[in-house]
């Protein structure tokens, strides 16, 4: 059994090496694709294939997806979560030096400079004293979002001799062993501002965090503070970033995403979302989206998906594995068991995963499906898609 792939933009080589071309056929025009690899291009805008049984985007962000819409369909929508977390760490960091040192002012200044070598040495002389900064050991980093990258920002501020304080109201098992236990906890939001002189923000947008950083919050750092966003534009209130440094209360705003208003503010560092800009984290991140759409097609595993729960489960030599995604309501699994039981069909291994609305089932049968179970099967109510994956190869 062989699968089309549909990519919307260039997805870096080595990733695309993960999918075999004996088993996938990879094209940026292909006609009913059953799965989509994309990275910025808007599928809001898109008529998506009714063929498409999975959507991996080659990042984090997947704002540029209709993931509501996809949920709604039975569709997996896949990220790279933490493949580019380093990219981005390295950023923060060099965020929070070129506003404590007061970098990017220092280096308009010496490339207006004119005049001979001697006029040029004065010059410098004279003028570095309006650029003197601050070290950023024993200041205090606030970071918001306890994800990959929020860790590795965290865990890296700390070597540098920083007083770190983090808040995740929702961070993972997993990545509460990858925090250094110096990294200490905030209460609340407000607490994480007002103890805070930097903060830096990595959280996905969303209603809760649209607005995250507002005039409020703001008010509570202390005067001269700096605030990072290289997470998304909306999470911070630019009026409110934009009046706070008018008025001398936030000293610097760091920035990924440059706007009308704040891209000219002589106190604000504007760049143009380099986050994940570099070459090791497109391969990354490429790497991680084709490898798990391919588990996904081939033995309908789920990992690292936005709106489905993760459903891992070993296949059984000589059985035939059903994936069903349904709505997450009662006696789904029993319909599903009834109706293969009724055709004398014995499940040996089942795996039933849910978050929030939907549900996921991996059902490996004993011996062949006959298509009328699987059409019984698909017209139960709430089953959103049903597959059988191909055997192993």
């Amino acid at each position: 059994m062989s699968f089309k792939v549909l990519t919307l933009n260039n997805i870096a080589l080595v990733g695309l090496e993960r999918l075999p071309r004996d088993r996938y056929e990879v094209a940026s025009e292909i006609g009913h694709p059953d799965a989509v690899m994309v990275r910025s291009a808007d599928m809001h805008k898109i008529d998506i294939p009714a063929s498409v049984k999975a959507i991996g985007r080659a990042g984090a962000g997947v704002n540029n997806i209709p993931v509501e819409a996809m949920s709604r369909r039975g569709v997996p929508v896949f990220n790279a979560p933490g493949a580019n977390a380093n990219a981005v760490k390295e950023l923060v960091i060099g965020g929070m030096l070129l506003a404590a040192r007061n970098l990017c002012e220092a280096w308009d200044y010496v490339r207006t400079l004119e005049g001979s070598e001697e006029e040029l040495h004065r010059a410098v002389e004279s003028g570095k004293k309006r650029f003197v900064g601050s070290e950023l050991p024993g200041r205090s980093l606030g970071v918001i979002g306890l994800g990959a990258i929020g860790v590795e920002v965290a865990n890296t501020a700390l070597a540098l001799g920083m007083q770190v304080i983090g808040y995740d109201p929702k961070m993972t098992v997993e990545r509460a062993w990858q925090l250094n236990s110096g990294v200490r906890q905030a209460m609340s939001l407000d607490d994480l501002f007002s103890r805070s002189q930097f903060v830096t923000v990595h959280v996905p947008l969303a209603d809760g965090t649209r607005g995250l950083v507002n005039a409020a919050r703001l008010a509570l750092m202390k005067p001269g503070g700096v605030l990072l966003n290289f997470s998304r534009g909306q999470i911070a209130d630019d009026t409110a970033v934009l009046t706070s440094l008018d008025e001398g209360r936030l000293g610097r705003y760091v920035t990924d995403f440059p706007t009308a208003a704040n891209k000219g503010h002589p106190k604000v560092i504007a760049l143009p979302h380099l986050g994940a800009s570099t070459r090791e984290a497109e391969e990354n991140c490429a790497v991680m989206v084709a490898e798990n759409l391919r588990d996904f097609l081939e033995n309908g595993s789920i990992r690292h998906s936005v709106n489905f729960p993760e459903a891992v489960l070993p296949r059984i030599e000589g059985s035939t594995r059903l994936a069903i995604a349904n709505a997450n309501v009662p006696n789904m699994v029993g319909q599903i068991s009834t109706a293969l039981a009724s055709a004398g069909l014995n499940i040996s291994d089942l795996l039933n995963k849910s978050r929030g609305n939907v549900a996921y089932t991996l059902a490996d049968v004993d011996g062949k499906v006959p298509e009328g179970v699987l059409e019984q099967i698909a017209s139960i109510e709430g089953v959103l898609s049903l597959r059988v994956t191909p055997d192993p190869a």
